[in-house]
């Protein structure tokens, strides 16, 4: 007997610290986890909110041509990061925010081509496009808070374009 409770003694003093070390390290690991994810959704609304302030601008500065209007407006959109930023969002953010994500894109290009084809700045038809884009943000952040585990926000990121 005395053999026995020695032996499960030594077992429980080896497994043990495993299980904590194991532990341990999980914890860390979705620490790190959520640390990159915030970092993704942090960069991807910061070149979200850039690229249409920037787009925004090149819509309403004069150009010498609408060729050239067109050509400021897909160059802005390629330099701006968004591409990298979005395939960042693809490998590591889950489901929902990667096709909430994904809607806040596909509104800024639908912005881009509006200018492109010569819609004004500050139009209804822009006006509209911009209003997609704001709803479709902010259900983009709702996602990200949720999977970051924090609270909902109480008001409007941004405000409406009516100072426009």
């Amino acid at each position: 007997m005395p053999l026995l409770s020695t032996l499960a003694g030594a077992a429980i003093g080896i497994v043990a610290p495993l299980i904590a070390d194991r532990n341990r390290w999980k914890r860390e690991d979705a620490k790190e986890a959520l640390r990159l994810r915030l970092d993704v959704y942090t960069q991807y609304t910061t070149t979200v909110k850039v690229l249409g302030e920037t787009l925004r601008a090149l819509a309403k500065r004069e150009h010498p041509s609408d060729v050239e209007r067109a050509l400021a407006l897909r160059e802005a959109f390629r330099e701006s990061g968004i591409a990298i930023a979005s395939e960042r969002m693809w490998l590591i953010a889950p489901q929902p925010v990667v096709k909430a994500s994904n809607n806040v894109f596909h509104c800024l290009r639908s912005i881009r081509d509006g200018y492109v084809d010569g819609t004004a700045a500050g139009s209804p038809e822009d006006r509209a496009r911009w209003e997609a884009r704001g709803k479709a943000a902010a259900e983009m952040r709702k996602l990200m808070r949720e999977d970051l585990g924090v609270g909902p926000l109480t008001e409007r990121h941004s405000p409406l374009l009516d100072d426009d």
